[in-house]
């Protein structure tokens, strides 16, 4: 029986709600897109509840024309620079060790992980394990049914502000949806884009949005290392719209028409015309000197990504490089770029494995959204304690998702 699962990506500059069926045998078709412009955000924060939840409203009532479904639920990508996170340990005593350790064991063991200290004012959206430990025995993926007498569990615990996830889950809620689950960006680009062994070898996801950039650490298949920077695609904007003195909506055309990363591949003689701020003349501007602008902020956010991965202490466990996505991520010269700024492989990463509307997502700028649906379609078969917050309260409660494994 199919059924339906939506994703929105709540961004700075756009707001994506993706309808998609989940078919029986498990693949995911693209039925329906929102796309609107952001209002109410500003580094992927709420800043206007009302003008938000226009924005999501507008967003979701494109979704539905398109996909002649009427939403109700749905899974929503959440970022900003509030977004941390930690690995932390839960050891446990197998409660019947005849019959082998059960589901219970092993959610006894993820609830011991998240028994750490975190900031008054934050709560944790996700408790993934990275891998158990049965007895002396290491490597463990699935321990249900194995035979020991000590559970241990290393977790990703991924922490988000408390006030942040009650304004979206509100501006949601006024828009008419309720939330199944809170995600945190980059891991639910991860989801999209990346491949298999990437994830298992070892490899970093940079999401550049507009008002923030998410990296997120993947190694052995899952995530080991979340966070967000407050450096984004609107920064380059800024600074063009500063330096060639252009209103923000025309620099943000001119970036994307005629922008590119590296200056020298540029030709000298190349320009284009765009109108300044009196509107009483246009003003010829010769391309190189718009790839200068945005060669230097482009370096920037680059090395705080790099800064990032050394932070985690993980940079000597990534063979596999580094995946951009997100729509700054487009720009020509990026990759080459960030192969001399990280002294890494790099590649440009889309959403993979969707049919349907494939065409209106089929873009590295719709990695998240593209991620929140594959999230959910698969959300039976992930091994994670999930705490979710209430729409209604600022309590979280934990569910486990027993039906991934027997018991």
């Amino acid at each position: 029986m199919e059924r339906t699962v939506v994703g929105i990506d709540v961004g700075s500059n756009k707001i994506c709600t993706l309808v998609g069926e989940v078919r029986d045998d498990g693949d995911l078709r693209v039925v329906g897109v929102g796309l609107v412009p952001s209002r109410g955000l500003r580094k992927g924060v709420v800043v206007n509840v009302e003008e938000a939840t226009a924005a999501l409203s507008a967003s979701i009532a494109e979704a539905e024309r398109t996909s002649g479904y009427k939403l109700e639920r749905a899974y929503v990508g959440i970022s900003g620079e509030h977004i941390s996170s930690l690995n932390s340990q839960g050891v446990v005593g197998v409660s019947h060790r005849r019959s082998g350790i059960t589901v219970d064991d092993v959610e006894r063991a993820l609830d011991a992980a998240c028994a750490v200290t975190v900031p008054h004012n934050h709560e944790v959206i996700h408790v993934i394990p990275r891998g158990y430990v049965v007895d002396d025995q290491n490597g463990v993926q699935d321990p249900v049914g194995m035979y020991g007498f000590r559970l241990e569990v290393e977790a990703h615990l991924v922490t988000a502000s408390s006030t942040a996830i009650q304004n979206l889950l509100k501006c949601v809620g006024q828009a008419g949806l309720e939330v199944d689950e809170v995600v945190a960006a980059g891991i639910a680009a991860g989801d999209a884009v990346l491949e298999e062994t990437e994830r298992d070898m070892g490899v970093v996801l940079a999401d550049i949005g507009a008002g923030t950039t998410d990296v997120a650490i993947f190694i052995d298949g899952t995530v080991w290392h979340t966070v967000t920077l407050g450096i984004g695609g609107a920064y380059i904007t800024q600074d063009v719209a500063i330096g060639l003195r252009l209103p923000p909506t025309v620099a943000e055309e001119v970036k994307i028409e005629h922008g590119h990363v590296l200056p020298d591949k540029v030709g000298s003689e190349e320009v284009f015309t765009v109108a300044s701020f009196d509107d009483r003349a246009s003003q010829e501007v010769a391309r190189w000197k718009l790839a200068s602008i945005i060669q230097a902020r482009a370096e920037e956010i680059l090395s705080m990504v790099n800064k990032a991965v050394k932070r985690s202490g993980y940079d000597g466990l990534l063979p596999a490089g580094v995946v951009l996505c997100g729509g700054t991520a487009q720009l020509p010269g990026m990759r080459t770029l960030g192969r001399e700024v990280l002294g890494l492989p790099v590649r440009l990463g889309g959403p993979q494995n969707l049919h349907g509307l494939v065409d209106a997502v089929d873009n590295p700028a719709h990695a998240v959204g593209a991620g929140l649906m594959t999230w959910g379609s698969t959300e039976e078969a992930r091994p994670q304690l999930k705490v979710r917050p209430g729409p209604s309260s600022g309590k979280r409660f934990l569910r486990w998702l027993r039906a991934f494994l027997p018991g």
